[in-house]
């Protein structure tokens, strides 16, 4: 692994989760509302699952690059990883919290 994938790696995981949950939310809402025998019972669980993974997928990347096989040289590039790892994970709970707190589709 390079040193650049290191450090990047937590964030775009993130933005593809970010688009993932939220785009899953888009078309559960609207499959709901169209009538086509969608029952809204399964967005919330579909959308707590999907979240679950996300945090999953973050604590492994995390938990990665602490490993000793996986981790960066010592010095700027392994705090920088690490760090934007821990970055990754904590935006992940941060932005995907709603589909835990506030109704599927309002």
């Amino acid at each position: 692994m390079t040193d650049l994938l290191r450090i990047l790696i937590s964030p775009v995981v993130w933005l593809a989760a970010f688009s993932a949950v939220y785009g899953l939310h888009g078309v559960l809402c609207e499959i709901s509302i169209d009538g086509t025998g969608y029952s809204r019972a399964w967005a919330r669980p579909m959308l707590v699952g999907a979240f679950a993974l996300a945090l999953l997928v973050q604590m492994g990347l995390l938990a990665l690059l602490y490993s000793t096989s996986f981790q960066a040289r010592p010095g700027f590039a392994r705090t920088v990883s690490r760090t934007s790892g821990w970055v990754g994970l904590v935006a992940t709970i941060w932005t995907l919290f709603p589909t835990l707190a506030v109704t599927a589709c309002g």
